[in-house]
């Protein structure tokens, strides 16, 4: 344990309250400070610690070995739910589609994944004030290294839903640019505040953005680098405070893929392999539509039917290669 520790860059344990008395959110949106106001009411307590951690870059290993650990693929459909776990055993992560610059957006108009998140977890908004008054670098990627960020202990006081319904103000829903138009009713109507609030365990890491063509080697071997690392980093906080080691749960979905035009496929796969090679008991990939669905499938055939057919180990840099030339093309963004 005390090898893989020397992975951390730093760890940093904030009080909630304290944290949000001394580093209140900016924002440059009314409609962020609106679900603020409702998910966090004047004179409201926040219970509970943050526990922020940076990793290190990690060395992928050499081998996967099937036998020696597996990994169960769930399946969602939708969006991440945050509904907690009632099983004491278990130890659940859910993904940040995070920008290099931790959380910066989160003031804005914005209301992509990430800005969600923030929104629905209210104290990582002051963490990122924190953080950008400390010594603290709050980045996921470094001297093109990545270096992924995780948050344990977060509370979600709100939840906000961005589906599509006229009667309540949103025909178009309020993902990404739609959010910041919608009027405050429709704001209000959208975000239901969590009483008491749940706990939220964050892997924040950056996906490659905005190639062209085929994939390169390189760039695979990045993301799977990434994924890893983030993974691993998950499996190493989720031990630290258990007397025996928990099962290991992480959401994830097509991390990448929205406005950095990652192709979904292979950013499924990478994100399997990269499990199964971080020992991870259980990852959830939530599909969000029928789509989705079969873009998870077709991950999963790939690796058990062309990567990994039987029980013998084999070699993770021959993987590589293999899905270098299955050819994988980048997507496009969806301007979100």
């Amino acid at each position: 344990m005390n090898n893989l520790l020397d992975s951390s860059i730093c760890r940093q344990t904030f009080d909630t309250q304290a944290l949000i008395d001394s580093y209140p959110p900016k924002f440059y949106n009314v409609n962020k400070q609106i679900v603020y106001d409702i998910c966090c009411p004047h004179g409201c307590t926040h219970q509970g610690q943050l526990v922020f951690s940076r990793w290190h870059a990690m060395v992928l290993p050499e081998y996967l070995s099937p036998l020696e650990h597996h990994t169960d693929i769930s399946e969602r459909e939708g969006y991440f739910g945050y509904e907690p776990s009632q099983d004491s055993t278990e130890m659940e992560w859910y993904l940040n589609f995070a920008h290099y610059d931790l959380f910066c957006a989160y003031g804005g108009s914005l209301f992509a994944q990430d800005e969600m998140q923030v929104a629905e977890h209210p104290a990582l908004s002051s963490l990122r004030e924190a953080l950008l008054d400390s010594k603290i670098k709050p980045l996921t990627v470094e001297s093109q290294q990545p270096t992924p960020i995780l948050i344990r202990g977060v509370e979600r006081r709100c939840a906000i839903s961005t589906d599509r319904n006229s009667e309540q103000g949103r025909p178009f829903g309020l993902y990404g640019h739609n959010f910041g138009v919608a009027t405050s009713d429709a704001i209000e109507q959208a975000t239901k505040p969590l009483n008491p609030p749940t706990i939220t365990n964050i892997i924040a890491m950056e996906a490659p953005a905005c190639g062209r063509g085929y994939y390169s080697m390189a760039q695979i071997e990045y993301i799977l680098q990434t994924a890893f690392t983030g993974f691993s980093a998950a499996r190493i906080e989720s031990q630290l405070d258990s007397p025996q080691s928990p099962s290991l749960i992480i959401h994830t979905g097509f991390w990448g893929c929205g406005a950095y035009g990652g192709n979904r496929v292979l950013m499924a796969l990478l994100q399997i392999l990269s499990a199964r090679l971080s020992q991870v008991n259980c990852l959830v990939f939530h599909t969000s539509d029928a789509m989705g669905s079969q873009d998870l499938a077709t991950a999963q055939q790939i690796l058990d039917r062309d990567l990994v057919p039987d029980d013998s180990p084999v070699k993770v840099s021959a993987l590589i290669e293999k899905i270098h030339r299955m050819e994988f093309q980048w997507g496009f963004s969806d301007g979100n």
